[in-house]
């Protein structure tokens, strides 16, 4: 049942329609399941065949990830489904206009220029960025949060994560760079097994045309931004924008000194980062110590 306001609007799914909206996006995961299995395929097996990870096919079919109107047709044409996945393609996207963003209501101004950026600049001390990580990695950041968040919250936010990775899938792509420390990448989190697919989705989110991917080593004797993690960000059209959080604090900086400081500093960071393809040997080498 949704939860209701004082004056007996209901605030949840019903809402807003996201209750139809998720039911469309259950069906058409059970009809690619079925189509797949039909097919003898696994799921990394399709994924392969389409351009697309396993783990992407696997969130689609559980209705975690938004089906993308080009993955529908992609899918019914390879899977010979008659039309039936690609006649949904127009009631996606229009599906996609009436889902609510699940984010906290902090993060949603953030969440909502994100969407329509088309450069972004992400320097992470703490954790992996929010846009690379897996659903496996999003659910034991979320799971384990404390005070700890009840089941249907948790849900909500990794859905939510996971569909920002969108972002990567439009064309043209923003231009995205991300620097994060070592120390970071060395912290297992939930487990080896989980961490081991987190840091082969780095590697493939490294790969992207639109994506350069640094590590900044731990050994390093100086660092220039010891006051932690920022994003910078340009919508398209506007000004440069940074981005801060701590402790579910958020602040959006728009006063132009402020984020020409932490664009000089970003500018920094990476100078002392290790290069994109040093850093993706470095990842990969990581993943054969194991």
């Amino acid at each position: 049942m949704a939860a209701q306001s004082g004056t007996g609007v209901p605030t949840g799914d019903e809402a807003d329609g996201t209750d139809e909206v998720a039911d469309l996006f259950r069906a058409l995961g059970r009809q690619i399941k079925v189509a797949r299995e039909r097919a003898g395929l696994s799921q990394k097996e399709l994924g392969d065949r389409l351009g697309y990870g396993e783990e992407t096919i696997s969130s689609v079919e559980r209705a975690r990830r938004t089906p993308q109107p080009e993955l529908l047709v992609a899918v019914d044409q390879l899977l010979d489904c008659g039309g039936l996945l690609a006649s949904a393609a127009e009631d996606v996207e229009r599906a996609r206009t009436r889902r609510r963003v699940r984010h906290p209501e902090w993060f949603r101004n953030y969440a909502r220029l994100e969407a329509e950026a088309v450069e972004l600049h992400d320097y992470s001390s703490l954790a992996i960025p929010g846009l690379l990580q897996t659903e496996a990695h999003a659910y034991v950041v979320f799971g384990t949060r404390q005070p700890l968040l009840d089941e249907a919250t948790v849900e909500q936010r990794v859905a939510a994560r996971l569909d920002r990775q969108q972002i990567f899938d439009r064309w043209p792509p923003p231009f995205t760079t991300f620097t994060i420390e070592e120390s970071v990448l060395r912290r297992p989190l939930g487990g080896w097994d989980v961490h081991r697919k987190q840091l082969e989705a780095l590697l493939k989110f490294g790969r992207l045309r639109s994506v350069e991917l640094q590590v900044l080593p731990t050994e390093r004797k100086e660092h220039p931004s010891l006051g932690g993690p920022f994003i910078l960000l340009t919508p398209k059209g506007k000004p440069q924008v940074a981005y801060l959080e701590v402790q579910h604090v958020s602040r959006l900086v728009t006063d132009p000194d402020e984020v020409r400081i932490l664009s000089a500093r970003y500018g920094s960071i990476r100078a002392q980062a290790l290069t994109p393809e040093e850093s993706l040997t470095l990842i990969e080498k990581m993943l054969g110590d194991r």
